[in-house]
């Protein structure tokens, strides 16, 4: 896969505008494994986290990431499990400076957890 088809790419600059795609290439069984409960999901986000981090991204560039992410799933994916669904809910009546908050929450809940 070349580069042009990566979230981040060799200066570890990431392009938000490619995560839909990014999601899009992600299996229906693998999606189904992230979101089958909540701390699958979490154990998920932490990694990509973890990564965001190792390639020097900033909380706030981590933060915009997950936003992206967080708006994907809101809108294309069905919640597996009530913590999930809370999120959705959230995300879907928050204004998009709320939306930015609970995206900061979300990367500083795994970074806790990881520490």
């Amino acid at each position: 896969m070349s580069e042009k088809n990566h979230l981040v790419n060799k200066k570890s600059e990431v392009d938000l505008k490619k995560v839909d795609d990014t999601m899009d290439r992600i299996s229906e069984d693998r999606f189904d494994d992230i979101l089958s409960n909540f701390e699958q999901f979490k154990e998920y986000l932490a990694n990509k986290v973890e990564v965001g981090e190792k390639l020097g991204l900033s909380e706030e560039r981590l933060a915009q990431a997950a936003e992206k992410v967080a708006d994907y799933l809101a809108y294309k994916e069905e919640p597996k499990n009530r913590e999930e669904k809370l999120l959705q809910e959230l995300w879907l009546v928050g204004e998009k400076e709320h939306r930015h908050a609970l995206a900061h929450m979300l990367v500083r809940m795994v970074l806790k957890e990881d520490k």
